[in-house]
Formats: C-alpha cells, structure tokens, sequence
C-alpha cells in the first residue's frame, strides 16, 4: 500500500495524495504527448513506467515520511484538504491523507519535522488543516523548516495561480502559532539529514541528502519533475522561477547524484519512484 526503502538505518516510507496522468503540456508548454512519446523512443526506460502508450506523465503527489529512529520528518505536504485553489482537480480536496498518514504507521502528532522543498501549493497544503474556521497546523508537535529566500519570496509574490493564497493559508498560520523555524540553504537536521541547495525552480529550493550507514539517498523535489528531465537534463518546466539556473543546477547535481549507488527519490515521479542514476549519452537514465 505504501512504498517504502531503507537507506543504511533510514526508513523512507512515500504517503501518496493522488496519482493523475499528466498532460506534458502542464509543465512544459511547448513540449506535445507526441514529443514525450519521441523521448521516451530514445529512452526506452521510460516507455510504460513514467511514460503512458498515449504520452501522458505518470505522476503523482506525494509525501515522504523520512524515518531516522530520531526523527519523524514530513517531506512535502501535498495539495491539502478543504483549500481554495484554482486547479479544478486539486480544489477543495476531501481526500483520506491523515488516515492514510496513521495507517503508514506515521499519525500527525508522531511527526517531529516537517520540511518543504520549496513553497508552492503542492507542497504545502498538508502544512495546516481548517478547525473552526481557522487554518491551524496539522502537525502539532513539529518544527516546520522553511528556507528564509521562499519564505521571503513568496510571502510578496503571488501564488503559481491566480485567486489563491497558498501562503496565506498554509505558511502564514504555522509562521504565526511559533511552530516555523527560518534556515539557510545548507540547514541539517539531525545527523542524517542535510539540505542541497537546487535553486532554481524557486529561489530556495532545496533538495534532501540522506546519509546512513555507507549509503546515500536523495529526495529531489521539483528541480525535476519528471525522469523525462533526467534523460533530458536542459529541460525546464514553465513553473521553474529561472528556467535557466534550474536546468544549469541539473547539470551541476547529476553526476554527483549518477553514481549508480545513490538512491534518487523522485517527488513528482510515478511507477517505482526511485532509483539509482548512471549516465547516459548527453543525460541519465533511472534503473530500479
């Protein structure tokens, strides 16, 4: 029901919101189904597994439960229930998230952090939940860990969308009830956890790099959204803030991350989620 890896002593276990074929043209605007589908003929690792036969993307929202026997640390918060949001499929959602949360073994009061790779709405929405017609956070015995450039960012800049406040409602009320903590770029947590700097898609975007025991895992957030940009590295979403500092940061990171040992988790990816990254011609290719 949930999948799950173990890096060294690290549990990382993914609770999935929802899980939606997606048109390419959603992220990238001048890329068609049938250009995916010429991409993923060069890539045949694609084909069937992150690529559908009709060329949609094999997505989904997720959140991932990073288990140190430390700490119990939320990554991504999803879309959220009961929001207000300009996407039709992702607006007032009454999803089983917290239930499925409990059931993984993670109910919200064992959380210890919760840490956003970057603060756009699919990110964030599980950050608070409505009680009393107030947005509250949902995580009540947690540190919430937000980098200082999003929060400086979007806290002045509207949402992805227009008609929604996704600060407002799912930054601001953690901010406000004491339970935020502001970090840099190079924050830790613990001594398992770091932050990776991957700017771009937003200005402080940050990926997590976990350590255990030898073995090394990443969870990449939305530098990339899909492993079609791991075959493609220089392909950049419409959403990215600075296409050209995301696609240069893609470049840069790879072939740290190519190693053929590091377990690279997807946050956006459908099919097996993870895997580990070799080089491949001019890009990567994922092997599980």
């Amino acid at each position: 029901m949930y999948n799950t890896w173990t890096i060294g002593s690290i549990t990382v276990t993914a609770v999935v919101e929802s899980e939606t074929p997606t048109s390419p043209r959603f992220l990238f605007d001048s890329v068609s189904k049938e250009d995916i589908l010429e991409r993923a003929q060069a890539a045949p690792w694609l084909k069937g597994v992150f690529v559908s036969d009709e060329g949609y993307l094999l997505q989904r929202i997720q959140c991932f439960i990073v288990d140190t026997g430390s700490e119990r640390i939320a990554v991504d918060t999803c879309v959220g229930n009961d929001k207000t949001r300009h996407n039709p499929m992702w607006h007032q959602l009454q999803t089983s998230f917290l239930t499925d949360l409990s059931e993984a073994g993670y109910p919200p009061e064992s959380i210890t952090h919760v840490v956003c790779t970057h603060l756009h709405v699919d990110h964030v929405g599980w950050n608070t939940r409505l009680v009393d017609d107030q947005w509250v956070p949902t995580f009540s015995n947690a540190r919430y860990v937000f980098v200082s450039a999003e929060v400086e960012h979007w806290s002045r800049e509207a949402g992805l969308f227009d008609g929604e406040d996704v600060f407002a409602d799912s930054v601001a009320p953690v901010i406000d009830a004491g339970q935020a903590d502001i970090v840099g770029l190079d924050h830790q947590i613990g001594d398992n956890v770091a932050f990776l700097a991957t700017t771009g898609h937003t200005p402080g975007h940050v990926s997590l790099e976990l350590r255990s025991q030898n073995a090394r895992g990443i969870i990449t957030g939305d530098m990339t959204h899909t492993p079609i940009q791991i075959a493609d590295p220089d392909l950049s979403s419409m959403f990215d803030t600075n296409p050209d500092e995301a696609r240069s940061t893609r470049r840069r990171v790879f072939p740290d991350w190519a190693d053929g040992e590091t377990l690279v988790i997807g946050t956006h990816f459908g099919g097996p989620t993870a895997g580990t990254m070799v080089a491949d011609g001019d890009g990567y290719r994922l092997e599980w």
